[in-house]
């Protein structure tokens, strides 16, 4: 604040002579004009004395011109001219002001102007006379006056105001500095409380000692705070229990190894019982891989960089190429799994999208319900298409057990699981496809494919917005 004072002040210093100028020069001016125009009276309405000729009606009296000449400051010229230019009294020395043909001056308007006699500067007023029985016969009055009480007046006036401001300046200099030290004073406070928190501690920053001014900051940055505390637990409970799910296949494993190497330190290798604690831990490493594979598919969908990087997908198209991949598995599991949807050529829509997560998306609605639908059940994708070109529907539905509704909100949730199903799963699939289709600003639903049935099986469906190819 200091640098916007030292900038203004010699603004003020410049406005402040400016100022005084014209106040000095109103009053001199007018007494200026007042002479001239007297002079000019005089000129005109004096008559010619027996024994004068007509230059010297205009001469001025002596008591006049003593009267003229009596200021002891500056020096006082004046001037008579005729029509055509010549002299009739006065000093000859003043300049003739510069008159344009196509703006003639009217009698008796008083004009001023600046101008130099030798090398002086003076101020001229000046005026074209006319006598009131001839008013063509004008002639001009001119009264100069030298600029030195002007010039006095001017620097008394500057003087006036300029000294006070040497004192009124180092003073609002102080105050400013006081003032902006008390006001910075709680913000300094506040930082020190800030700089002096434990890394952990995520807690609000008391707003009843902060200056009004930074409150909306304050009550900003504890917004901050409190998702990023949210943000924080729900990390470190996604981690703990993703760590209690991998204890589940990292001990069968061990078991399962600990166990065969006793058989064998003990002389009963048996190949039977071998080749099962084989299948266990072939069994249990597949479970590790899977949640592991599910673990990199939940951080890939919960990257915002990456989900970003978008381009035009061909739905029908990811869909038949995941049915595909789920065939072998369908078949082991004598599931009817199907595709429903028109093929990639004759698709007229297209999803904006990042295809790794779109199939990341498809492959776990496909998974989760290949891993409910009983044995000679059926497991259909399907995929809609708006006429209008404004959505393209993904459909999975299952012949499952199906889902309740008071769970229908919890089965999204990261290592949530039906009740009453004994499914091996990891727990993250349905939390996958939910953050992808919020990454891809999709509305996802579920329902009963057959309400009133016995198994009523489960349809998801996700709403994406499409736009033609």
């Amino acid at each position: 604040m200091l640098a916007p004072l030292l900038l203004i002040w010699p603004i003020s210093v410049a406005l402040t002579w400016l100022v005084a100028q014209g106040i000095a020069n109103k009053p001199y001016d007018r007494e200026l004009g007042e002479m001239a125009r007297t002079l000019g009276q005089q000129a005109v309405s004096a008559e010619v004395p027996a024994g004068r000729s007509g230059r010297n009606r205009y001469a001025l009296a002596p008591e006049a011109a003593a009267l003229l000449r009596a200021d002891e400051t500056d020096t006082v010229y004046y001037q008579v001219l005729g029509q055509r230019g010549e002299l009739l009294s006065g000093d000859a020395d003043l300049p003739v002001p510069q008159q344009s043909d196509d703006d003639p001056v009217p009698p008796w308007e008083l004009r001023y102007r600046d101008d130099e006699v030798g090398n002086e500067r003076v101020r001229v007023a000046y005026l074209w006379a006319a006598p009131p029985a001839a008013p063509a016969a004008t002639v001009l009055i001119q009264v100069a006056e030298t600029l030195g009480k002007r010039s006095r007046l001017t620097n008394e006036i500057i003087k006036g105001v300029i000294l006070p401001q040497f004192v009124i300046l180092p003073l609002a200099v102080l105050l400013v500095w006081l003032a902006l030290a008390r006001g910075i004073a709680p913000l300094n406070e506040l930082q020190r409380r800030i700089r002096s928190r434990d890394s952990s501690d995520l807690s609000p920053i008391d707003e009843q000692r902060i200056p009004d001014e930074v409150a909306p900051l304050v009550r900003a940055i504890n917004d901050l705070l409190a998702r990023l505390d949210q943000s924080i637990s729900a990390q470190k409970h996604f981690l703990a229990d993703a760590a209690h799910q991998m204890k589940t296949p990292l001990a069968g494993l061990r078991t399962q190894a600990e166990f065969a190497q006793r058989e064998i330190d003990e002389g009963r290798s048996d190949p039977a019982q071998l080749k099962r604690s084989l299948q266990q831990i072939a069994l249990s490493s597949q479970r590790a891989a899977h949640m592991v594979n599910q673990l990199l598919a939940m951080a890939r969908a919960e990257d915002q960089e990456h989900a970003k990087r978008r381009s035009e997908v061909t739905l029908p198209e990811i869909a038949t190429e995941t049915v595909r991949d789920f065939v072998p598995r369908a078949l082991d599991k004598r599931i009817d799994l199907g595709y429903e949807g028109p093929d990639a050529e004759a698709s007229s829509l297209r999803v904006l999208g990042h295809p790794l997560l779109i199939r990341e998306l498809i492959r776990n609605l496909v998974d989760n319900a290949l891993l409910y639908t009983p044995p000679g059940g059926t497991v259909t994708v399907r995929i809609v298409e708006d006429p209008f070109g404004q959505v393209s529907v993904l459909q999975v539905e299952d012949s499952g057990p199906g889902i309740p509704e008071a769970e229908r909100e919890k089965v999204f949730q990261p290592f949530y699981r039906a009740l009453g199903t004994n499914v091996d799963g990891s727990g993250l699939g349905l939390a996958i496809v939910r953050e992808i289709a919020q990454q891809h600003e999709a509305e996802i639903t579920l329902d009963d494919t057959r309400p009133r049935n016995a198994s009523p099986g489960a349809r998801f469906t996700i709403r994406f917005h499409a736009h033609p190819a």
